[in-house]
Order: C-alpha cells, then sequence, then structure tokens
C-alpha cells in the first residue's frame, strides 16, 4: 500500500516458505519406499494420500533426497546391505563354516551351519575333515528334505564366497524358490547373523572343552544346539528362546531344579514338580 507522504512504498506480507512436513510424514515416506523398492514418487504419494497424508510427488522426492534413498528402479539395486537384512530377515536364512582343532587326533573339523534368521534356530547340517563343493552341496539337499514344506517359507540365503559353495550348491537352492546372495568381498560382518552364533557357540561351549575328535565334537554340539534353539534366553527375542520346548512358568513355585548341560558347563533352570 502507498502512504500518505506520497511516496510510494509497498509492504509485502512476510513469506515463510513450504510448511515443514511432519516428521511422522518424513519416517512414514522412508518406510515406504525401503518396503517397496519399485514404487516412484507418485506411488509412494496415492499411498499416503490413502493414509491420510496429502503430500506432494516432489515432496516425497525431497524427502528421499534428504534421506539418501535412491529414487525407483535404481533403488532395487543400491539399498544398503543392513537395509536389506532388516526387510528381509522374516525370510532369510544364513549359512557358514567354523572350525574346531581336536585334541587327541590333532585334525582340524569343519562345523556346516544354517541359521533361519527370523526365529535364530539353528541347524547344524555336519561336520567334516573336507568341506569340499560336493559335500557342501548335499548337506544343502539335505537342509531342504528337513524343512520340507517350510522351504517356502524363505526366499533368500545369505553365503559367503568361500570356494566350497560351487554352482551346485547354489543351483539346490535355486530349484526350491531359494535366491542365494553372496556376502560383499572380505566383510564378514555382513553375514552378521551367522557371525554372532559363531561367538557365541565358542564362548559358551567348544573354546571351554578339550575336544577329543570329530564323534566328540559332533555330541557336543548336538546338545549345544539343542540348548541354543529351546532353552537359552535370546536378546533379539525378548529374552525368548528360538523354540521353547516348555511354556513359561506361573510365579509362585519355591522349588527350582538345575539341569547341567555338557558336564554343567551350561545351566538351565525350571520349576520342580511338587
Amino acid at each position: 500500500m502507498a502512504p500518505a507522504s506520497g511516496r510510494e512504498e509497498w509492504t509485502y506480507p512476510n513469506r515463510t516458505g513450504r510448511p515443514p512436513i511432519d516428521d511422522t510424514v518424513v519416517a512414514l515416506i522412508e518406510r515406504i519406499a525401503l518396503e517397496n523398492t519399485g514404487w516412484g514418487y507418485r506411488r509412494i504419494q496415492g499411498e499416503l494420500l490413502k493414509l491420510g497424508h496429502r503430500v506432494a510427488a516432489s515432496t516425497v522426492r525431497r524427502v528421499l533426497k534428504r534421506l539418501r534413498v535412491p529414487p525407483a528402479p535404481q533403488r532395487d539395486t543400491d539399498m544398503p546391505w543392513r537395509r536389506f537384512l532388516r526387510a528381509q530377515a522374516a525370510s532369510l536364512l544364513a549359512c557358514d563354516f567354523f572350525h574346531v582343532d581336536c585334541a587327541v587326533t590333532l585334525k582340524r573339523v569343519y562345523v556346516f551351519f544354517v541359521m533361519e534368521v527370523a526365529t535364530r534356530y539353528v541347524h547344524i547340517l555336519g561336520t567334516t575333515t573336507n568341506p569340499d563343493g560336493p559335500w557342501t552341496t548335499q548337506q544343502a539337499r539335505n537342509l531342504l528334505m528337513d524343512l520340507g514344506n517350510r522351504a517356502d517359507d524363505f526366499r533368500f540365503l545369505i553365503r559367503d564366497r568361500a570356494g566350497q559353495f560351487t554352482a551346485s550348491f547354489d543351483v539346490v537352492f535355486s530349484g526350491a524358490g531359494i535366491k542365494v546372495v553372496k556376502s560383499p568381498p572380505r566383510c564378514p560382518q555382513a553375514n552378521a547373523y551367522a557371525e554372532r552364533f559363531v561367538g557365541t557357540v565358542r564362548r559358551e561351549a567348544t573354546d571351554r572343552l578339550l575336544i577329543l575328535n570329530e564323534q566328540h565334537l559332533r555330541a557336543v554340539l548336538d546338545r549345544y544346539v539343542s540348548h541354543y534353539n529351546h532353552r537359552r534366553p535370546h536378546q533379539a527375542l525378548q529374552l525368548v528362546p528360538p523354540q521353547p520346548d516348555r511354556p513359561i512358568a506361573e510365579p509362585g513355585y519355591t522349588s527350582i531344579r538345575r539341569r547341567p548341560v555338557l558336564g554343567g558347563l551350561i545351566n538351565e533352570y525350571e520349576p520342580a514338580a511338587a
């Protein structure tokens, strides 16, 4: 407006720019983009509208750019490894080897195992002094037979790039509809779930025992894995075992029984019958 003094001066309303987008909507945009790697900005915009959030496609683009989430379809191939693991944990298998040196035979025995990541349930597939391609492939076949119809629950298997994982090993899983995903080279932490189990079994069992021979090792592992799967609390599972073999006890028991495992190396506790 022009003032009475005659000199033309103009005033403008204060402009604050775009209103800030709510943090809840930002988190929702990121979640939808990561869980649906093929969805573009307009597809995400439409999904947000269905959820009661009216957001422009340009805003979706701006938010994802700030979060360094690539656009589709680049997002399909550029998803960081950790995000992939989180997104696929429910349908993921992880496999690896670890070794134990035997005190009497002086042989190094290799242990091959697979973990169901969602539940942390571990399968010890076998032990051998010669983990070559044909042996490893046969253990893969045995696992699928043991899983039976449950094999349909899994979409991915993580493995490293060791030589015993041959093309025939991968074919066994691909024939069951399970895609084999190789961890990045020289990056053991990329198979973190399997590596964590290796550390646990060593700390709690094999490093604390004198393993005599391969037969003794198999007996130790059978007993330990039974404890691990059915009785050992897991932090990732809210302190519940992967597959509990008894319900949680009701409070009020005054008599508790100790069950030694591996000669008392590990203890399990349960209410004693009245």
